[in-house]
């Protein structure tokens, strides 16, 4: 009943989408205020009925309903209760059903928080939200239905793919999705201003916050990915370049440079077009990313390798949402004249730079990713791009990005003094050299690229501390600065800290990528080999049993002299449903870095295959990342950008007009 229940729901809400998809563009042209608000109730609904379909897929893997098809292939009695919930979105039907019910719940937010949009507008938006909820409703209930019933029933499914039974990618793919919908919202508000014909800077004041909440829902689903892959998958990385990885990693860099663009919209009301196609953009790779996950046309541990029709489904639809809303804007953006100036030196030159190299990278990264594809597809034969040629690229685009980030937030608005701007920032180029010359200096010239990475984390980080001290007077005016710090504000706070989790993760990347120590070794119980001056002695193995699967576990003993450190117990699993070998690594984190262990296959004689890692400073990457979610958390907490903050006569005069036709 559950399933037919959660069917029905879901071709409600389609039809709620198709009316709130038409009716309240037909008010806007006739200006009938009844059928625009039809679209805050179109949006509500389509949220109940997807709530509704969600909870009832989610009854059915709770209670291992295998009648069920999707339930009877992707889960089984044994699961843990987490995996039995997470396997409701860790499959391509309940993954898209999620994503539906995610699209809608934003659409319902930008009803309930956008009260103070004007009618005419907001009806605009919720319309556009809702054409996106018609075309996936439409995709599901054709091609993907996760309801479809099995007769008779199986007395037993097949389970999850037992590298997806794991509490990070439980959590993992939730975030990543809002972070991929959450772009849907700021997509919207671009077609809709693109309709309206006008685009003014309380515009960018209403869609930052929509962009910077499904930046830091991105940021924190790629963090949970990279560290799922380095404790999981035992090879010791924590990224590969991976079309997936690439597919999530697009939209972040498209919408990092929509933030910071909106920001001189709504400072100077200039670069309106460029901020409509990054919004544009922005959307167009998230739904990239799921033509790559789910049409098969990739082989990835990420990927719903799926039968081709719904890949070509995918493809028509992403057609016609990217194709339709460029030609709205090749149609409607000759007409956003800027009418806000700035001197070539500036802080909003310096987000222009900003925007030129993470727009360029993210081009480099979708180029990576698709070339082996269309070659592929013109049967020229198959080519892989591999990580050295991103990781080239990254450091010759991002190199000077991080310069400007660490120099913008010190230069004026409107026209800067290059000069007065480096009296702040020289000292943090002082230390940044030194950090890099003492490396040079003590590896004997043999790692240039390192000491240049070392410099660049260096700089950002202490240009962050300097341009705080400077705003604060801490160096002319000491006695001040406590009252200095409360005066900075939220939105201020964010930034900093978004910024030097940016040379904390690069801090994290240049250490740990030049001086990992690794031995890939055959060990038997009492053996002892030393890493990076850790001494880890091998202990033995022993069976242990799980829920679902059976294992061999090894014992080691790690020691620094005579001092014992930790003790570490990496498994080597097998699943039974379905039937999969998985590795479990161990790793004890220290300030220094993470001691990391893998054991492997047994080799004969009671000796075992186990790989030994020291990856020193390897947490900066998640604790920069961690720091970049607080720092759009803080920033959102601002009360001057949150969406409809703005009151009074004055504000509500101009949103008429920013709206108006």
């Amino acid at each position: 009943m559950a399933g037919e229940l959660g069917h029905f729901a879901l071709i409600l809400a389609l039809l709620f989408a198709l009316a709130g998809a038409v009716a309240p563009h037909i008010g806007a042209v006739r200006n009938d205020a009844t059928l625009m608000a039809f679209a805050d109730r179109s949006v509500l609904a389509q949220f109940l009925m997807a709530v509704t379909a969600f909870a009832a897929l989610t009854y059915a893997f709770v209670t291992s309903d295998f009648s069920v098809v999707n339930v009877a292939t992707n889960s089984h009695t044994l699961k843990p209760m987490l995996y039995k919930i997470s396997g409701v979105w860790g499959n391509h039907e309940g993954s898209l059903l999620f994503w539906v019910l995610i699209l809608t719940l934003f659409g319902a937010l930008v009803s309930w928080r956008g009260r103070k949009l004007p009618l005419r507008f907001r009806s605009r938006v919720l319309a556009v939200q809702s054409l996106l909820v018609l075309g996936f409703l439409m995709f599901i209930l054709f091609t993907s239905n996760p309801f479809l019933r099995l007769d008779p029933a199986p007395l037993e499914g097949n389970g999850l793919n037992p590298l997806l039974q794991d509490p990070g990618l439980a959590f993992h793919p939730p975030m990543l999705y809002l972070g991929y919908v959450g772009l849907s919202v700021a997509f919207s508000f671009a077609v809709a201003a693109l309709i309206e014909g006008e685009v003014t800077p309380l515009w960018a004041r209403w869609v930052r916050p929509w962009a910077l909440l499904a930046w830091v829902f991105l940021t924190g689903g790629i963090a949970l990915g990279s560290w799922w892959a380095y404790y999981e998958l035992g090879w010791g990385g924590w990224w590969f370049w991976d079309p997936v990885e690439n597919a999530s990693f697009m939209p972040w860099l498209a919408a990092a440079a929509l933030l910071h663009s909106a920001i001189v919209v709504e400072k100077r009301d200039a670069l309106k077009s460029w901020t409509i196609l990054l919004a544009i953009v922005a959307f167009s790779l998230s739904l990239l990313g799921t033509f790559l996950v789910r049409s098969g046309v990739i082989t990835s541990v990420h990927a719903f390798a799926t039968d081709p029709a719904r890949g070509i489904f995918i493809l028509a639809f992403l057609a016609v949402v990217v194709g339709g809303s460029l030609v709205l804007y090749a149609w409607r953006a000759p007409k956003l004249a800027p009418s806000g100036l700035f001197g070539i030196v500036s802080r909003e030159s310096a987000l222009v730079v900003n925007n030129i190299f993470l727009s360029t990278f993210a081009a480099v990264v979708l180029v990576g990713t698709l070339y082996p594809l269309f070659v592929e597809a013109f049967g020229a034969g198959q080519i892989t791009v591999g990580p050295p040629f991103f990781e080239y690229a990254a450091a010759v685009l991002m190199s000077p990005l991080i310069v400007a980030l660490g120099l913008g937030p010190v230069l004026a608005w409107k026209r800067g003094n290059i000069s007065r701007a480096m009296q702040v920032a020289f000292p943090a180029l002082v230390v940044a050299a030194v950090a890099g010359l003492v490396l040079v200096w003590q590896n004997a010239g043999g790692v240039v690229m390192t000491a240049f990475g070392l410099g660049l984390a260096v700089w950002l980080i202490t240009s962050v501390f300097l341009e705080i001290a400077a705003r604060i007077k801490l160096f002319r005016a000491p006695a001040k600065a406590l009252t200095g710090l409360g005066k900075i504000t939220r939105a201020q706070w964010g930034m900093s800290l978004a910024h030097a989790g940016v040379g904390v993760i690069l801090l994290g990347i240049t250490i740990s990528e030049a001086f990992t120590s690794e031995e890939l070794v055959v060990m038997a119980p009492g053996d002892t080999v030393d890493v990076a001056g850790y001494s880890f002695t091998f202990e033995g193995v022993a069976p242990v049993a799980g829920p679902n699967f059976t294992a061999v576990r090894g014992f080691f003993t790690v020691r620094e002299g005579e001092r014992v450190i930790t003790s570490l117990t990496p498994e080597d699993r097998v699943y039974s449903n379905p039937a999969m070998n998985t590795t479990e690594a161990a790793i004890h984190p220290l300030f220094s870095g993470d001691l990391y262990a893998v054991v492997g296959e047994a080799t004969g004689a009671g000796r075992w295959s186990v790989r030994l890692y020291f990856k020193p400073m390897i947490s900066a990457l998640w604790l920069g990342a961690l720091m970049m979610m607080i720092g759009g958390i803080l920033s959102l907490s601002d009360r001057r950008l949150r969406v409809g903050s703005p009151t009074g006569k004055k504000t509500a005069a101009q949103a008429g007009e920013g709206a108006s036709a």
